[in-house]
């Protein structure tokens, strides 16, 4: 069985790349060039194992009211940030990798997609890594929502020093640079795409 990411995969993400038109106008310049880097990689920009820089997942979980978002302390990183990780072979889409990531390393079984079936991006975010991470040297981040039940309790997973969830408007002061911004424009985008169901 092959463990490389399935062409549908692929296909079916850069689909929802092209199709989705973010209100944020750096976040739609940026679009433009994931959409570059993906058709130029293929099946080869979701794989981790397709070359140093490639696609991940990441999930912003909120509470109903959004008015607190689960961050997990990142081992490596040593900042709290949303949940995510690689796409794995068995993943059906982006989202459907983002959510099992937010569902292994928060804990809670019990998250929704934010949007319809087939969710669209809320978050783009390209970032340069340390030589922590071993061989990667860039992800291509692609950020999508969830929304875990009111009453959610996370567990911390082998993945993570610790999950908690935080108010929207008070972050802790441990996080990468220009994090706070980027949860405001993700709000917005969440607006946004609710606004248009």
């Amino acid at each position: 069985m092959s463990t490389a990411i399935h062409s549908n995969t692929a296909q079916a993400f850069e689909t929802s790349l092209a199709t989705w038109l973010p209100v944020d106008p750096a976040q739609a310049s940026l679009r433009a060039e994931y959409l570059s880097f993906v058709r130029a990689g293929g099946d080869a920009a979701l794989d981790r194992d397709g070359g140093a820089e490639h696609v991940t997942a990441s999930c912003f979980v909120f509470n109903p009211h959004l008015s607190h978002l689960l961050l997990c302390f990142h081992k490596k990183g040593r900042f709290w940030v949303q949940l995510g990780g690689h796409v794995e072979p068995a993943d059906a889409s982006v989202a459907a990798a983002a959510l099992r990531e937010a569902r292994e390393e928060g804990g809670i079984t019990g998250l929704r997609p934010a949007g319809p079936a087939g969710p669209p991006p809320v978050d783009v975010h390209r970032h340069a890594l340390s030589s922590r991470f071993g061989r990667c040297i860039t992800h291509w981040d692609v950020g999508y929502v969830a929304i875990a039940p009111t009453d959610a309790t996370p567990v911390v997973s082998p993945e993570s020093e610790d999950v908690r969830w935080w108010p929207t408007d008070a972050l802790p002061e441990q996080v990468p640079e220009g994090f706070a911004e980027r949860v405001a424009v993700v709000l917005r985008e969440l607006a946004h795409q609710r606004d248009g169901l």
